[in-house]
């Protein structure tokens, strides 16, 4: 745990009745927050609960209309992210705030290049971008383009950028969600270093595991009021789900029930894919009503796969067939003819448009057939987005709200409704949960299988074990770009996959 603070050292942050409204919502309702110098300050609530508005209000990135903010005993005014970092505070949003043109060394000391005479010293720059990079993964080469970087390693260089500024004040909104659990452990060696020299982190995450690793005491925000806060030592998991949701959530949903003997036709065959470099002769098939999960480590080719068959990458070889027809699906718009519908591991970047509105993003793959002689017809847009809204229970004051202000779970859905507003008959569900508190997961969890129950083929790629487990009828296992097997039934246990993952 962190360093215990003087015994009368003033908290370094209070945050007193803070109130922030929106058109249509009212996101922070009066909320208190208290850090103490030296300790990890963990902020839980579902999605929409008022976190991350929260923190970018502590950011400068966005105006409080009423409360008061004190560091260190005295009250201060930040009005602009550049106020808040002179005072010393660094927050790691939950979207990645990269330039990907840019290297990975330029991106980490961006705003604060080293220089001699005017030019950019780059001897000093590779330097020292490396020097705090190495604490978190010593492997990434600071040179290459940030953008060319997998999600994960962009996620640590955003990290290593706001450990790099000397902060007294670290604030993390969802850092490891792309994290592989060597990283993550990295990063949790990282905060337990810099809390021992007194600097203090709020922690936002909605893996509980985590938090409670972590963790010193927490703060739970609900319906943007804060209900809560409470030492973690002195409380369990259950209380603080209630505490977040007001109701009774099951963390972790049952198995399905096994499919009957009389099982329905091969909706998706996949067999003998490669790609170049990366999947090696991969067969897979999914049958109607079925959700068959695909579990392998970090670089085992799970996404690869989805991409593969969307599209997305081109094929080297082997075949895709949709209901026995062999198809030559050699982009998107040919997967999205033939019936399929790809929900990526990234909303924010490849799923949405988040400056358009909720309405416009669901109806964008079926354009056509909502427009007449060029002219969209409004009404039937509207139309189709309230019947989604409706039944995935989308939280949204009006189908013309800006999707960017929806909750991370809220988002999710619309990405689904989307890709069900195109009669997709087969769902590719890349990391469907990611960054999604627990009410939100189980509501997704039983659209899932509410989708399933209605025949669509659904092929699950997580690197959530309990997820996969629950939710599968069947298991394939990927390492180095290959199936090496497949579970089922009770052979379907998390010992299982990772013997096979890791080759054992």
């Amino acid at each position: 745990m962190s360093a215990i603070p003087p015994l009368h050292a003033p908290p370094r942050l209070r945050m007193t009745g803070i109130r922030k409204a929106f058109p249509g919502v009212r996101a922070l309702d009066g909320v208190d927050l208290e850090v103490l110098p030296g300790e990890v300050h963990v902020l839980l609530g579902e999605n929409g609960a008022g976190k991350s508005t929260l923190m970018q209000i502590l950011a400068g990135a966005c105006p409080r209309d009423a409360g008061t903010l004190e560091l260190d005993g005295r009250v201060v005014t930040i009005g602009s992210p550049r106020d808040a970092r002179a005072l010393r505070i660094a927050v790691i949003q939950q979207e990645l705030q990269l330039v990907p043109e840019l290297s990975v060394a330029e991106n980490v000391l961006l705003g604060r290049l080293p220089h001699r005479l005017g030019v950019v010293d780059r001897a000093a720059l590779t330097r020292h971008a490396a020097s705090a990079l190495a604490p978190l993964d010593p492997d990434i080469d600071v040179r290459q383009r940030a953008g060319a970087l997998r999600l994960g390693a962009q996620q640590l260089v955003e990290i290593a950028r706001a450990l790099s500024t000397d902060a007294q004040l670290l604030v993390l909104d969802e850092p490891t969600s792309a994290l592989t659990d060597r990283e993550t452990t990295r990063l949790f060696a990282v905060l337990r270093t810099l809390t021992s020299r007194g600097v203090s982190v709020i922690y936002i995450s909605h893996r509980l595991d985590e938090v409670f690793t972590i963790g010193d005491r927490v703060t739970v925000l609900r319906d943007g009021r804060s209900v809560a806060t409470m030492p973690l030592a002195d409380t369990d998991r259950r209380t603080l789900i209630r505490a977040m949701t007001d109701r009774e959530v099951t963390e972790t949903t049952p198995r399905r029930a096994a499919h009957s003997s009389a099982l329905p036709a091969e909706r998706l065959t996949v067999r003998g894919l490669c790609t170049h470099d990366v999947l090696h002769d991969v067969s897979l098939h999914v049958r109607a009503g079925e959700i068959v999960g695909v579990a392998g480590l970090l670089g085992a080719g799970r996404t690869e796969v989805a991409r593969a068959i969307f599209g997305i990458d081109p094929i080297g070889a082997g075949t895709i067939a949709i209901d026995g027809r062999m198809l030559a699906l050699r982009t998107p718009r040919d997967a999205i003819a033939a019936g399929l519908g790809f929900v990526t591991e990234d909303r924010k970047r490849e799923g949405l448009l988040l400056d358009r509105s909720v309405q416009e993003n669901i109806a964008l793959p079926v354009l056509r057939s909502l427009s007449r002689w060029g002219v969209m017809r409004r009404a039937a847009e509207r139309s189709l987005a309230t019947g989604f809204i409706t039944s995935l229970r989308v939280r949204t004051p009006t189908p013309r709200q800006p999707v960017r202000t929806l909750s991370g779970g809220n988002q999710q859905k619309v990405v689904l409704a989307k890709w069900l507003a195109t009669g997709a008959r087969v769902l590719l569900l890349d990391e469907p949960t990611r960054g999604v508190d627990v009410g939100a997961k189980e509501e997704m969890h039983a659209l899932i299988r509410r989708l399933a129950s209605e025949g669509v083929a659904i092929l699950l790629l997580s690197s959530d074990l309990p997820e996969l487990l629950a939710l599968a009828d069947r298991t394939y296992v990927m390492r180095d770009g290959r199936v090496v097997g497949e579970l089922q039934g009770d052979a379907q246990s998390a010992e299982q996959v990772m013997a096979l993952a890791v080759g054992a």
